[in-house]
């Protein structure tokens, strides 16, 4: 076993580990962040994605030990502290019906969200190329596309005074 400190959604605790755990294993099963989802465990469809120390990742493909000592964020921490206060991009999806079935979600959210931290204003190429390693089986991505541009000028407005 480990021992790791990580801060998940603002919270810090440590926790032992077996060395082989999958972040994704351990942001579900050890504290229960069951919004990143378990896709393919092969890093392939994105539905894991959360952010690790500001950057978005696969979390199936990092090991929880790998993450010690850095601060993740989940999709249930991306919104307020209110259970009815959505994320700027959560509320983008939701108006630009950004989902079907909601698998996706999670990911493709926080994939978007750290694709506007680094281009707060980007071409629907460099959205279509910025979401290219999360799959969507349901949407055709128009939608989600759409809810991207949508964030973007809501932020460019500095709608709330919120920040991605």
């Amino acid at each position: 076993m480990a021992q790791i400190t990580v801060k998940v959604d603002g919270v810090s605790r440590s926790d032992e580990v077996e060395p082989r755990l999958l972040l994704v294993h351990y942001l579900r099963d050890v504290r229960g962040k069951v919004g990143t989802v378990v896709g393919c465990d092969t890093s392939n469809c994105g539905a894991c994605t959360v952010h690790l120390d500001g950057q978005s990742v696969k979390s199936c493909s990092v090991l929880a030990v790998q993450a010690d000592g850095s601060d993740v964020l989940t999709i249930e921490g991306l919104a307020g502290t209110v259970d009815t206060e959505l994320h700027p991009m959560q509320e983008a999806f939701r108006e630009c019906h950004g989902l079907q079935c909601g698998y996706c979600t999670p990911g493709m959210i926080m994939a978007c969200v750290d694709l506007l931290n680094n281009n707060p204003n980007p071409s629907e190429h460099e959205i279509r190329e910025g979401i290219e390693g999360n799959l969507c089986r349901c949407t055709g991505y128009h939608n989600i596309v759409r809810a991207v541009q949508t964030c973007a000028a809501t932020m460019a407005n500095g709608s709330a005074g919120v920040t991605v």
